[in-house]
């Protein structure tokens, strides 16, 4: 019954025999079946829930800093205080390269994005365990949950960004023609973290225990990505491969674009791209076919 609720599909079939001329018509039986098979997104369907999604958004967006003393300022203290330790750490006791620019700088340019990631591939990972109350009493896109989480963290980035912008004045860095293409860096990143953030939400609520290794989760994927340290230290053979991670291609990117470190690494956004647009699709996918048991696990 539950699977009834979760995606109607809506057929008026006639009654069976035509009543006599003069009688009183019988009413269209609407019968309500679940769709099958793989299905992408429903793009009509989304905009016609449009108002919850915003509302949805914005809501993620006030519960993240609800009775916080600091309030949105936590946007601003996690890649900073980051920032800070792997100065200490990375830059000065391990003495990691920083491609010729101050540590502290190098490391906040790559720190931006991948806070904005973090988060929001957490967010979306644990958004339907979060809503399990709401997804089994009503229908709604789905869909709509992970999205918004992804969309609520751009507000973190914007700030972010400005704090990483006075950080350039303050050393004097400007930025490259290449920050023409911080648009696109943004769209590949915002799609990196949509793609995993599918794929892990639609995993957590039937396994809970993807709720308790996203900690490992994100840290693995920070340490895989170069965020304190440069590109420069994998061999250049492998870096196209590496760049599978869309992670590497963006971080890269805003680099490049801000701190005019080396020449827009195109080769590297355009492996990233795919591996990207290839992750969303998947997600999308798997997502939409695991729809339909949302309900009765959550």
């Amino acid at each position: 019954m539950s699977e009834v609720l979760l995606e109607p599909v809506a057929k008026r079939r006639p009654p069976a025999a035509a009543a006599p001329l003069g009688a009183a018509s019988e009413p269209y039986v609407t019968v309500i079946e679940p769709r099958s098979g793989w299905r992408l997104v429903d793009w009509r369907e989304i905009v016609e829930y449009r108002d919850l999604f915003m509302f949805l958004t914005w809501r993620s967006v006030k519960a993240r800093y609800a009775q916080s003393a600091i309030g949105i300022g936590w946007a601003v203290i996690q890649p900073v205080i980051s920032m800070l330790l792997f100065t200490l750490v990375f830059g000065k006791l391990a003495k990691l390269t920083s491609d010729g620019v101050p540590y502290a700088l190098f490391s906040l340019t790559a720190l931006v994005p991948w806070t904005y990631f973090s988060g929001a591939l957490n967010d979306s990972a644990t958004s339907l365990v979060s809503n399990a109350n709401m997804i089994s009493k009503v229908y709604f896109p789905r869909l709509i949950l992970p999205i918004a989480a992804v969309l609520s963290r751009l507000i973190d980035f914007a700030i972010a960004s400005t704090i990483l912008a006075g950080m350039m004045l303050w050393f004097g860095r400007a930025p490259s023609w290449g920050v023409l293409a911080i648009p696109v860096l943004v769209l590949l990143m915002m799609t990196t973290a949509a793609g995993m953030g599918m794929w892990l939400t639609a995993l957590a609520i039937q396994y809970r225990d993807v709720k308790h290794a996203m900690s490992f989760i994100v840290q693995f994927l920070m340490y895989a990505a170069p965020v304190v340290y440069s590109i420069t230290l994998v061999p250049e053979e492998y870096r196209l491969y590496y760049a599978a991670y869309p992670m590497v291609g963006v971080i890269e990117g805003f680099r490049s674009a801000l701190l005019a470190t080396r020449p827009m690494p195109w080769d590297l956004l355009a492996v990233s791209t795919a591996s990207a647009a290839a992750l969303a699709l998947s997600g999308c996918l798997y997502f939409r076919r695991r729809e339909r048991i949302f309900a009765d696990v959550a």
